[in-house]
């Protein structure tokens, strides 16, 4: 492989389509500098707007100190300098360095537009460090994959461009031009994996393996080729094992199939979601527990960023469902109402005939199934809640959501409107309700948007209710 050099640079950047803004993920080290060193020198001939990004992690207390370099350097280079604070917050037994990559990864991907590339400085030493850790946890081929060269990032794309070079390459061009660079001491912290990897293992690797991260970073670029043909067979497959609703599977089609064949596509559709594929245990426990288990139970496994769950014949992958809501709201209907634990904005909408809302009823109650109403301990718990229309059977609030496919995991947080005296108007997403004397002026449509449970196309769609007006004697 030739030494690093800007022309080796420029035949990765100057492929079309090429980026309209590069972003520099920018720490101040030797190879973050030289990748916005030598980018410098090649933006005027491919015409690309550069910018750098310094994510400052708030754990060493000369970080502000760091900051303030890069910022200099950027300055000095003509560089637009953005910087970024996160915290993290480390649960024991969390991984710091997971933690802190997962950090980064969530500011860059809000940075990126349409069009936008982020160019990050990992290289070829790099990449085999990556694979012999993903070895030691027991990963998949995916997983030996390593780092992609090219991956979708936010509305732009994530390139690794020095993945082919080798980190001496990077500091003999650092020296050549006499860059200034950061050594944060915790590169030499054997507490974490990868330093340990790097100080320990791979010195005695190349001693009787010179060429070792040469041919371990190709055994990574082999099983990339592998973790390719395995995702295009499981895209081609999908579509077969799909269940009844957008996004879910069949869990009665997918248990029909091989087992490494249902793992494959599972693993495939939780990356479709951006989730991280669970450890193989609870991959197992799906296959065993949750594909086989009765159409009327519940069942859910959960890991970080994500709770799988079924409901009759259809798999879910929810982002974690948040603490239930409880007490209630009051709304008088006229402007939208936003509502509690991330769960969307309720609004009313004038009918077809234009008719707006009415200024003569009382306001109404927004509550939520885990709420209590006139005391009781929820509104599931009620027996005399229930939902009565002009002309129709009156129906209990699970016969609703059976009948609308609503699973009982999901009905807790579905928002109730009430009157003032207690009477349901709406189950928003469900069902309509109204008194059994409707006055023929206060029609209007319910609609709930923003909830995260795109699965069920129901929810957003407007209904009509009957706002009758109640006076006070």
């Amino acid at each position: 492989m030739p030494a690093f050099s800007t022309d080796r640079l420029r035949a990765i950047l100057g492929q079309d389509p090429r980026p309209a803004r590069l972003w520099i993920a920018y720490s101040g080290g030797c190879d973050s500098h030289v990748l916005l060193h030598a980018c410098v020198a090649l933006r005027a001939t491919l015409e690309f707007t550069l910018s750098a990004i310094h994510i400052d992690h708030g754990l060493h207390p000369n970080a502000g100190t760091w900051a303030r370099h890069c910022r200099a350097v950027c300055d000095q280079l003509d560089v637009e300098y953005h910087e970024r604070k996160v915290q993290i917050d480390r649960a024991p037994g969390e991984s710091l360095e997971a933690l802190a990559r997962t950090a980064r990864q969530r500011v860059f991907a809000d940075c990126l537009g349409p069009g936008d590339w982020l160019a990050t400085a990992q290289h070829r030493d790099d990449q085999a460090e990556t694979l012999l850790l993903a070895l030691l946890r027991g990963s998949g081929v995916h997983g030996l994959a390593a780092m992609p060269a090219r991956a979708p990032l936010g509305a732009g794309v994530l390139i690794r461009p020095l993945l082919g070079c080798a980190q001496a390459d990077l500091r003999a061009y650092a020296e050549q031009h006499r860059l200034r660079w950061i050594e944060d001491p915790s590169n030499e912290d054997l507490g974490f994996d990868r330093n340990l990897l790097r100080h320990r293992i791979m010195p005695v690797l190349r001693q009787r393996w010179p060429s070792a991260a040469t041919t371990i970073a190709r055994s990574a670029s082999h099983c990339a080729e592998a973790a390719a043909l395995i995702d295009t067979m499981a895209d081609e497959r999908l579509p077969t094992v799909a269940g009844s609703r957008p996004g879910t599977l069949s869990a009665a089609r997918l248990s029909a199939l091989a087992p490494e064949r249902a793992r494959a596509l599972l693993r495939r559709w939780l990356a479709q979601h951006g989730v991280r594929p669970p450890a193989a245990t609870r991959l197992e426990t799906i296959l065993s527990d949750v594909l086989s288990a009765r159409a009327d139970a519940s069942p859910l496994v959960a890991w970080e960023g994500c709770e799988l769950r079924r409901y009759r014949d259809d798999l879910f992958a929810l982002a974690p469902l948040p603490s239930r809501p409880e007490g209630e709201l009051r709304w008088d209907g006229r402007k939208p109402l936003r509502l509690p634990q991330g769960l969307g904005t309720l609004s009313l909408e004038v009918d077809d005939a234009g008719r707006a809302v009415s200024s003569q009823w009382q306001p109404m109650r927004v509550c939520f199934g885990s709420s209590g109403v006139f005391g009781l301990p929820g509104v599931f718990g009620s027996p005399g809640l229930r939902c009565r229309r002009l002309n129709r059977p009156s129906r209990s609030l699970k016969h609703l959501f059976q009948q609308a496919g609503i699973p009982s995991w999901l009905r807790p947080y579905m928002p109730l409107l009430l009157d003032a005296q207690g009477e349901l108007l709406a189950v928003a997403g469900v069902a309509g309700c109204g008194s059994a004397h409707p006055h023929p002026h206060l029609w209007q449509r319910l609609r709930w948007e923003g909830h995260p449970w795109t699965s069920f196309d129901c929810l957003s769609e407007p209904l009509e209710i009957n706002l009758n007006p109640r006076r006070e004697a």
